[in-house]
């Protein structure tokens, strides 16, 4: 049985990795600080409602950045892998805590680095994003691309987390794998993203915001696919890699938008604004490399994966959470 620090644990992303890791049998240490930039407390410990009442789990409340307290869970608990998925999350956002995102996305990631050193981690898995490929890469994008402009202060933090464990792998010899994540969605998605937000619009009979004309494309990424990746990352360590987990196929943004409409069965009022400056035209994943190093397959389409997000969320609203 692994022994794996989980980040992030009662965010999207984290709850399901959590999850996933406890029901094979590893012994999971969670930490989140229930940060509430995007979620209400109460949504992140929904999150975690099954996981605490596995026996092999630990929680802690704790911010990535207080060094004590991550060197105290550390020093219990001697993690052998670490997921790192906690983060100040959000393009937009960004541009009005720039200090902020730094200090979390950086530093935080500097912390949990120097203690996976010292306390002999065996593999570390670092949570980067589609973002810091910026607006001008060549589509589809490739992992080697030099990825040094990016268009946002989330993207730029994200690219420094990516070669500041680079450093710590070139000194240290510690196994890090960076997994470019691109546009998660699903159940618990986070309430301030596209397919979310704009369910919750169609169905309280709001108007729909879509940036520019609506033809802007995403690589949208069901989570059970994001988290067969970081599984396979983290049972393979292979000295310092950056991998791509996307479905390798780009959505047209109205074509989204139809998809979410057919399964709430309701039609959507369309309100078209302004494109902001930190938002690509396109992101398109090339997998190529995850298949071969990770195994890594996408077994879920967008015209499944958003019914499958529907049936969760109309769930939520039936139980009377807040949408």
């Amino acid at each position: 049985m692994a022994k794996i620090l989980v980040t992030g644990c009662a965010g999207f992303i984290g709850s399901h990795t959590t999850e996933r890791l406890l029901k094979r049998g590893d012994f999971v240490i969670g930490v989140d600080n229930f940060d509430p930039l995007f979620y209400e407390r109460k949504i992140k410990e929904r999150n975690l409602q099954w996981a605490k009442q596995q026996k092999n789990f630990a929680f802690f409340e704790a911010d990535i950045c207080d060094q004590e307290a991550m060197e105290a869970i550390f020093e219990r608990y001697r993690p052998t892998k670490v997921v790192h998925l906690a983060a100040l999350a959000g393009v937009v956002p960004s541009l009005e805590r720039p200090i902020d995102y730094d200090r979390v996305n950086v530093l935080g990631t500097v912390i949990l680095l120097e203690l996976s050193r010292r306390y002999g981690v065996e593999m570390f898995v670092f949570a980067s994003s589609s973002s810091v490929y910026g607006a001008d890469t060549k589509a589809p994008f490739k992992e080697d691309e030099p990825a040094v402009r990016p268009i946002s202060p989330y993207g730029a933090t994200k690219r420094m987390g990516e070669l500041i464990a680079y450093t710590f792998h070139h000194l240290h010899g510690l196994p890090v794998t960076c997994l470019r994540f691109f546009t998660v969605y699903g159940p618990r998605q986070r309430p301030d993203l596209a397919i979310h937000k704009f369910a919750r619009c169609i169905v309280k009979g709001k108007p729909v915001p879509i940036y520019g004309d609506g033809t802007s494309q995403r690589d949208y990424t069901y989570i059970d696919d994001i988290v067969d990746g970081i599984e396979a990352s983290l049972d393979k360590p292979m000295g310092y890699e950056i991998i791509n987990l996307g479905c390798g196929e780009p959505v047209v943004l109205l074509h989204m938008v139809e998809i979410l409409e057919d399964a709430l069965g309701k039609k959507a009022n369309l309100q078209f604004l302004p494109m902001p400056k930190t938002d690509p035209p396109l992101t398109h994943a090339d997998i190529t490399k995850a298949q071969r190093l990770l195994g890594y397959q996408p077994k879920v389409r967008i015209s499944e994966g958003i019914p499958l997000f529907v049936e969760w969320f109309m769930r939520e609203l039936r139980d009377g959470m807040e949408i």
